[in-house]
């Protein structure tokens, strides 16, 4: 039975910085015994930091959804992904230098920074309220800080990578002209949605978590152009309903937009696509409870990395 804290493989507990960084830095260490890994373990260092508020400028992360541990499971599924890409290249394909191993690393580390609020925002309360524009809050954040800790080379495209995790721009729009980094960015957008959705408490999280920051942050309904409003999402029980269709969809974006980048995992895993047998499971059991409509069938409880003194969401809101 799989941990409800672990990964794909029940090996890793993804709430647990360390251990997920212990994995990450042995896939490296193994590829590029020569190359210092410093970057990298700073990377995790200030990513721990910022998200439980000891950054100077940044109030902690108090987004459930979007927390830490999906943020490892990400960065887990990143690195997974690029030594699956190294292990199994051929045709010419380019080798994966360790320079850009570790700015895979750190983009998925920060992918999701732009939720987090800095002390000086007097314009929103919450940081589900930037979900719109979080991707390019967080790629000018990475920007300046990949130049202030000396990894300024690739700091332009680095930062442009985490366009591949969010829906601000078209993938065909974004702008990467090296076309490794360009397949960096497609394993990035890969591994932000093979991991929230092979999440062992994922439908959990949609329905108690995911919702309330689509209602902040502006997803749950939409304006017409009349000025009437469609309701998208009407409770955090009509999202979990709605999964097998994001499935559809998210299948759609990795096979095509983001070129089966996911298939690298079945190198790393050597045959299996833990990730994608994970999705399937939540997709199948999704469609069963909406069948059933039974509220007993969602009753795993979700580890959260907030800290205690964090709400996710104001009090009064109606989240179901």
């Amino acid at each position: 039975m799989r941990r409800n804290d672990h990964d794909v493989s029940d090996q890793i507990r993804t709430t647990d910085a360390d251990a997920v960084r212990a994995v990450i830095l042995r896939l490296y260490r193994d590829r590029y015994p020569a190359a210092s890994s410093s970057a990298i373990e700073t990377a995790f260092d200030d990513t721990v930091s910022m998200y439980y508020g000891a950054h100077r400028d940044f109030h902690p992360c108090d987004t459930e959804y979007h927390d830490l541990q999906h943020v490892l499971d990400v960065t887990l599924a990143m690195a997974r992904l690029m030594d699956g890409y190294a292990r199994s290249r051929s045709n010419g394909s380019p080798a994966l230098p360790a320079t850009l191993f570790t700015d895979g690393v750190i983009a998925a580390l920060f992918h999701d920074v732009g939720y987090l609020r800095h002390k000086r925002d007097d314009r929103r309360r919450f940081g589900s309220e930037y979900t719109l524009t979080h991707v390019s809050r967080g790629a000018r954040f990475l920007c300046g800080y990949l130049e202030a800790r000396g990894l300024g080379e690739h700091a332009d495209e680095t930062a442009e990578l985490l366009h591949f995790t969010g829906y601000e721009r078209p993938i065909a729009a974004i702008q990467v002209a090296d076309p490794l980094m360009l397949r960096l960015g497609r394993m990035l957008g890969s591994a932000d949605i093979i991991a929230q959705m092979s999440d062992r408490c994922y439908l959990e999280k949609c329905r108690d978590r995911l919702y309330p920051e689509f209602v902040l942050g502006g997803l749950a309904r939409k304006t017409r152009s009349d000025g009437s409003v469609e309701v998208l999402f009407s409770s955090g029980d009509d999202l979990v309903r709605k999964t097998p269709g994001f499935f559809t969809n998210a299948m759609r974006r990795l096979d095509h937009e983001l070129d089966r980048s996911y298939h690298y995992a079945e190198t790393h895993f050597e045959g299996q696509n833990l990730y994608i047998d994970e999705m399937q499971k939540n997709v199948r059991y999704a469609a069963a409870y909406d069948a059933t409509r039974d509220d007993r069938m969602l009753r795993r409880a979700p580890p959260t990395t907030l800290r205690p003194d964090v709400k996710p969401y104001p009090e009064d809101l109606v989240i179901w």
